[in-house]
This record gives structure tokens, C-alpha cells and sequence, in this order.
């Protein structure tokens, strides 16, 4: 690791700890030629994923929309925050650890589906309306009968 103050490519780790978040290490390096202390970060390196939306079109994963799409299905409702992040986290692990590169949004509906029907059943109902696209009260009353006859 080059020394930010000298330039020194020698240093030692003094001092390792795990981020908050747990996905990264926080190291406090001494450099071997000047003795200055300097912190760096360890992260897994993960390869971009392209998530095929229903027109055809593509665009790379972005964790916000999970989250921003969730928050409307639990408006009003009582749900921690730290849920809607965890949930997001799980649905995020999954498609970098699987060996796929691209997904599909409606793949991420479904793990994001059931991840919230044990939390929340009209949040999960507020969702499956959007993500199932309800034409009419049919469909809605469809997707509510399925969801009474699991439980």
C-alpha cells in the first residue's frame, strides 16, 4: 500500500476492525519510511449487475429503488427502518452471489414480495398491486384470495 504522505510502498497494518455495515475492513497502516499512520478500507470488489426491466430495456442495479419501492407499499404501516434495509441487503446478496449478471425486475418483485408478506400483509398486498400491474378489482381480489388460502 503507497504511503499518502511519502510515497513509500512499505507499510505494516497496526490495527484491523470490521465496518459497521460489515462489508468492508478498516485497516490503520504505518508506513515503514516515515511512521505516519493512514487508514484504508478493504471491500469485496463486486461486478456490476444489469437488471432487464419488462419493456426489454436495461440498466444497472440500483439498491435505492428496492428500498423507495417498499417504503411506498409500508406508507403508513408500522415497520422499522432497519427491516426495509435488511430486506434490501438480503435481496442485493442474492443476485451478486448468483452467477447470473443480468436480472430480471420481475425477479426482484417476487424475492422482494416474499421477503415482505411475513412482515406486513397489506404492505405485501400495497406491492403485489403495483408489481402484478391489477387491471381491475378481479385481479386485486385474485392476488387476496391466493394470499388467504397460504395462511
Amino acid at each position: 500500500m503507497k504511503c499518502p504522505f511519502c510515497g513509500d510502498q512499505e507499510s505494516k497494518v497496526v490495527d484491523s476492525r470490521h465496518s459497521d455495515d460489515g462489508l468492508s475492513i478498516r485497516r490503520r497502516r504505518e508506513c515503514l519510511a516515515c511512521q505516519r499512520r493512514f487508514t484504508t478500507y478493504e471491500i469485496v470488489e463486486s461486478l456490476p449487475v444489469i437488471v432487464v426491466k419488462r419493456d426489454g430495456t436495461r440498466q444497472g442495479f440500483d439498491r435505492n429503488k428496492i428500498i423507495n419501492s417498499m417504503v411506498r407499499a409500508f406508507d403508513k404501516r408500522q415497520v422499522d427502518a432497519a427491516d426495509i434495509d435488511r430486506i434490501t441487503t438480503e435481496i442485493e446478496m442474492t443476485i451478486q452471489n448468483s452467477l447470473d449478471r443480468e436480472v430480471s425486475t420481475d425477479k426482484i418483485g417476487e424475492m422482494v414480495m416474499e421477503r415482505i408478506k411475513p412482515l406486513d400483509e397489506v404492505a405485501y398486498i400495497r406491492f403485489a398491486s403495483v408489481y402484478r400491474r391489477f387491471q381491475d378489482v378481479s385481479g386485486f381480489i385474485h392476488e387476496i384470495n391466493q394470499f388467504l388460502e397460504e395462511k
